[in-house]
């Protein structure tokens, strides 16, 4: 006799959404709302639930909902106000282990980098065309987070091969 694991193992079966630890939770949202994301009001949380979740002692956290054009929440933006991180160390390198960045598709990437350096942030490195196929640039924004953004070809879809023909 079969057991359900056999038939069908445990796995992941959606993407929910990223959590992002910031302590400028309104500098924050500014930039996310800059690169076109809703932006929730934030809303606190606290109480034993978060305390045996995340393994802290009296936490307090306020936490903004950020949702993608398609109307999926995409990040999950916490400050907590207790207990504090204070931590004050640069941003780190792209190429520092852990999660080093998210990456989104844009209509006009040169427009919004120029959007994202006016409102006083910078570009990590430069504007890349890859392959001809995409426009591709990493932007940093408050504490060190990364963001890349992509911009698809027109040529790039032109030039695609057609998957129906053998």
């Amino acid at each position: 006799m079969m057991d359900a694991m056999d038939r069908h193992p445990p796995h992941v079966t959606s993407f929910v959404h990223i959590g992002l630890v910031v302590e400028d939770l309104d500098e924050t949202v500014r930039f996310l709302s800059l690169l076109g994301f809703d932006c929730s009001r934030p809303a606190v949380h606290g109480g034993e639930w978060i305390d045996r979740i995340i393994g802290l002692e009296n936490a307090e956290v306020e936490v903004v909902m950020v949702r993608g054009p398609d109307g999926d929440d995409v990040f999950e933006v916490v400050r907590f106000r207790s207990p504090a991180a204070g931590t004050q160390e640069p941003a780190p390198a792209a190429n520092r282990p852990g999660l080093r960045h998210v990456a989104f598709t844009v209509d006009d990437l040169r427009g919004v980098v120029d959007r994202v350096r006016d409102a006083g942030w910078e570009t990590v490195g430069e504007i890349v065309d890859y392959e001809g196929m995409f426009l591709l640039c990493y932007v940093r924004g408050p504490e060190g987070l990364i963001v890349e953004l992509a911009e698809r070809l027109d040529r790039a879809a032109s030039t695609a091969p057609d998957r129906g023909a053998r």
